[in-house]
């Protein structure tokens, strides 16, 4: 069983999906904890570290073979809490992360401010040396739209973020840093390719999961 650690409900029918179209039968057990992403946002991710463990601990005991967190401001935290926990805990935006460093020229853009250190930090450790030009774009008002339920209005502005990035030059790609995002790729204008983690993040996850074999 793999275990799906979120910070908001709107993305379990997401990685559902996804499970649905690449990885069909594949068990998935879903956590929504809001109050991590609220508290690390007031006081650092590392100010959850002790809760996410908790959260996770019970379904670890109860079968999971690995543990994917979706919540990128969290996600280093989380990764962290896996030799305590006894299973592999994956985030999401790793292989994303990975894809970017190899392109080179990377604009990371965010709706929520607390996103973008932990996003860099990571993207900055896959480069593992190599060159990389980094910039980051925070979508000003669009984390209110989200909180709000207006999905559509979330999507556009982020949407219209990275077409302004992508009309101004110099990126070889853009990543956008939260799993909410994911779908505003879709509506963008540019050719310059913008990734997402839901897809990639669940597909590397699936796999440690069953190569642990639990």
């Amino acid at each position: 069983m793999l275990v799906l650690l979120h910070t908001s409900p709107v993305h379990v029918p997401v990685f559902d999906a996804l499970r649905d179209a690449g990885h069909p039968g594949v068990p998935l057990r879903h956590l929504v904890a809001e109050e991590l992403l609220a508290r690390a946002r007031a006081e650092g991710p590392e100010a959850v570290a002790a809760e996410i463990r908790a959260v996770l601990a019970p379904a670890v005991a109860g079968g999971a073979s690995a543990v994917l967190c979706t919540c990128s401001t969290i996600g280093d935290v989380a990764e962290k809490a896996g030799p305590a926990l006894g299973v592999p805990v994956l985030r999401v935006d790793r292989p994303m992360a990975e894809a970017a460093a190899a392109a080179g020229r990377v604009v990371v853009v965010a709706a929520l401010e607390s996103t973008l250190e932990p996003t860099v930090a990571l993207i900055r450790e896959a480069a593992a040396g190599r060159p990389l030009e980094l910039r980051t774009v925070l979508v000003e008002g669009a984390w209110e739209r989200f909180e709000a339920g207006d999905r559509d209005g979330y999507l556009d502005a982020v949407a219209a973020a990275v077409d302004a990035v992508t009309e101004a030059g110099g990126a070889g790609v853009i990543v956008l840093a939260q799993v909410s995002m994911a779908e505003a790729a879709g509506r963008v204008r540019g050719a310059v390719p913008v990734l997402a983690g839901p897809a990639t993040g669940l597909a590397a996850a699936v796999a440690v999961m069953a190569a642990a074999g639990r």
